[in-house]
């Protein structure tokens, strides 16, 4: 049974790590923002799940293996930064300021529309940090009353459509500069819009790696401001 389970659990990361490259192919060949590598190469790996019959359980082994090497991918992003150094020393009041002002938006704006929208205030916070990475805004989440659990599936979500759509939001709002890129996806996207970001250019990359870590510490610090804002906006109707 264990040598089954073995098996199992090596074949599913082999068959995950193919929908990878073969998505990423056909990114690299076509460079269309809708070939996005996370999101269809998720997509592939649930069809072939599904078609076959295989339960998620025996696929949950591989996949807590896979995302062991999230920590190990995401301190790698340092060397992009330590590459560009010389630009965040020069620009650091402007990137600070602007980071900080998209997480608070994307906080506030998601939790109000939520909240006008007349859901349950557990959800409204639960919404509240979901361009933040999973472990910043699970504990902003917990600390307020909101559902980690919820909250994760809205930072996928977040991340997932970031990815998605964010390059080509950039590109209708003609937002050309790719240190600029970088920031934005890397700000209400996190770790997947810096993966986006990343696909675009090292520039663009380590812009995103930085606003990844950013936008977490500032989810935590503004993450009070925007509760008490919220728990003062009137609902109508």
């Amino acid at each position: 049974m264990q040598s089954y389970a073995s098996i199992s659990t090596v074949l599913c990361i082999l068959g995950t790590l193919l929908a990878y490259m073969a998505v990423r192919a056909l990114y690299l060949r076509y460079k269309h923002p809708l070939l996005n590598i996370v999101a269809l190469g998720a997509a592939a790996v649930i069809i072939v799940l599904v078609f076959f019959d295989i339960p998620y359980a025996v696929y949950e082994p591989s996949a807590k293996i896979m995302t062991a090497f999230i920590g190990p991918a995401t301190v790698a992003l340092a060397l992009p930064l330590y590459r560009y150094r010389h630009v965040l020393l020069r620009y650091a009041l402007a990137i600070m300021g602007s980071v900080c002002a998209g997480t608070f938006v994307a906080m506030f704006s998601a939790g109000l529309l939520a909240k006008v929208g007349g859901l349950p205030q557990e959800v409204v916070i639960s919404i509240l940090p979901k361009s933040s990475s999973i472990p910043f805004a699970i504990e902003v989440a917990g600390m307020y009353g909101g559902i980690p659990s919820l909250t994760a599936a809205f930072v996928v979500a977040t991340g997932t459509l970031g990815s998605l759509i964010g390059g080509w939001t950039l590109n209708l709002a003609h937002v050309a500069d790719p240190f600029a890129r970088g920031l934005a996806l890397g700000t209400v996207s996190h770790a997947q819009g810096t993966a986006a970001a990343l696909q675009e250019g090292e520039e663009q990359g380590a812009m995103g790696g930085l606003a990844l870590i950013l936008a977490g510490i500032f989810t935590a610090a503004l993450a009070p401001v925007a509760v008490w804002l919220l728990m003062r906006v009137p609902v109508f109707g």
